[in-house]
């Protein structure tokens, strides 16, 4: 198995847990005001041209930027160029490229040989025209190739689009309504699914704009609890049955909170205890744990798998539902009469750029064993950061899935509502703490996703990993209480 996935060797659950409990339940260690004056500093002198773009855009974009993961303190800053384990900004910084796309990249940045194939085919057909290509067929038998529970897929434009899709699959299928997801989890922002967003027991709270009937099927259980599971299964079951169970496989946010190994084995079983289908949200798992996903590490076999950006190496307009032929097969265009099927559109999905970029970038992942290999570079930086929390005897917690690596410093995404009242009182205090050590992660040359987890790549070498470990070692050095 080592030779096929990113994940040399499964962590220890417990010892992570017991980990991040402390940490959660300790005052926070923020960064010392002097050095955080610092490293506001470095984007007041050397993102100029970032801060002028970004102010102006708050006239035109709510906000200043159209994507949530482009947000930072104090402002976001604009890239201008991408290649191999580096970004570029508009004002000549450069920085090491741990973001990756939000996941989707596993190859490292633009990776010329997918983009010559992007190139030739827009030179040749366009990048859409609304009608079919070969490279539809080309992908999709691709990733039934690697994917052991894909027999069919059906391409869209977003992870987003995807899960939607899937819940509707399941509900044409099962003819039952309830979808029971982990409390925590992101799966898009559709009505139905923005619930117990983020921190788990939340449930409405994130659903500002979104009538509260629709998301009244949706249910969440606290993460790895299988008796909250299987008691929402039974209640369920007196009242029409569980459409499906929807997770993500390493666990919510990514493996932010990590899932023992036999979890998804385990909720597979009461799935078929219960007449339920199994969704695995692989949005960041697909490709980048192995070829064969998250399923195929863990041999378990979901009914349908939800894919985004990941099916096209991170080129847009990406995203799809593969699973069980006869599932699947509700979404096929054109069948029968009115009501016959699942309805799903999109005008732009499955266009020639996207399909003929996730065929290309598939290959070269084959070919080069690139999971495995941004794998090696996530088990490295993670045992650098390892060894920082303990020379300075912090209580931050680092670990990895692979090339998913998670540095937990304030711990704010373990939070949630079984203690509402510490919740509520330190939720902004921790998110800021995040926020803080993210920017100072970029003011050393490094981006990060939220200022807590790094995805690694291909193009992450001994050196670029070594260099990383140096930059987190000048912030990490540099909080209170360490002297």
């Amino acid at each position: 198995m080592s030779e096929k996935y990113a994940i040399a060797k499964y962590h220890d659950v417990d010892e992570i847990y017991t980990k991040l409990n402390a940490l959660t339940s300790q005052p926070l260690r923020p960064i010392k005001r002097e050095k955080m004056d610092e490293v506001l500093g470095y984007f007041e002198q050397k993102c100029t041209k970032s801060k002028a773009l970004t102010d102006e855009a708050k006239k035109y974009i709510p906000g200043g930027v159209q994507h949530n993961l482009a947000f930072n303190l104090p402002f976001p800053i604009a890239i201008e160029k991408a290649e191999g384990a580096y970004l570029w900004d508009v004002d000549g910084n450069k920085y090491i490229d741990f973001l990756q796309a939000g996941g989707p990249i596993v190859l490292g940045s633009n990776y010329a040989p997918v983009r010559e194939k992007v190139l030739d085919v827009i030179n040749t057909c366009g990048p859409t025209t609304g009608l079919f290509h070969e490279y539809e067929l080309k992908l999709a038998k691709l990733i039934t190739e690697y994917m052991p529970a894909v027999e069919m897929f059906r391409m869209l434009g977003s992870g987003t689009e995807s899960a939607m899709a899937a819940i509707r699959a399941a509900r044409a299928y099962t003819k039952k309504k309830k979808i029971i997801k982990v409390g925590g989890a992101y799966h898009g922002w559709s009505d139905q699914l923005v619930y117990g967003l983020h921190i788990p027991g939340t449930r409405n709270l994130e659903a500002t704009g979104i009538p509260r009937g629709a998301n009244k099927h949706t249910q969440e259980f606290f993460p790895n609890n299988l008796s909250a599971l299987k008691r929402t299964l039974q209640f369920n079951r007196l009242r029409g049955g569980t459409a499906a169970v929807i997770l993500e496989p390493m666990g919510p946010e990514s493996g932010t909170r990590p899932v023992p190994f036999d979890f998804n084995k385990k909720v597979r079983e009461l799935c078929d205890e219960f007449g339920a289908l199994l969704i695995f949200d692989e949005v960041v798992t697909g490709f980048r744990i192995g070829m064969g996903g998250a399923q195929g590490y863990f041999d378990v076999k979901p009914d349908l798998t939800i894919f985004g950006k990941c099916v096209t190496g991170g080129y847009p307009m990406a995203g799809g539902v593969g699973g069980r032929r006869e599932v699947i097969n509700s979404f096929a265009p054109g069948i029968g009469g009115t009501g016959e099927r699942a309805y799903i559109g999109g005008t732009l999905s499955a266009n020639p750029l996207s399909c003929v970029a996730g065929y290309y970038a598939l290959t070269e992942m084959a070919r080069t064993n690139a999971p495995v290999k941004a794998g090696r570079a996530g088990d490295r930086l993670t045992k650098g950061l390892q060894g920082i929390i303990e020379k300075y005897n912090l209580p931050f917690v680092a670990y990895n899935q692979g090339s998913i690596v998670h540095l937990e410093t304030s711990g704010v995404m373990l939070l949630n509502l079984k203690n509402p009242i510490k919740t509520m009182k330190e939720i902004k205090s921790r998110k800021h703490m995040i926020e803080e050590m993210g920017a100072a992660y970029m003011s050393q040359g490094m981006i990060t996703l939220a200022g807590s987890r790094m995805y690694t790549s291909m193009a992450d070498t001994d050196e670029v990993i070594d260099e990383s470990i140096e930059k987190f070692e000048i912030i990490l050095s540099s909080v209170e209480g360490v002297v």
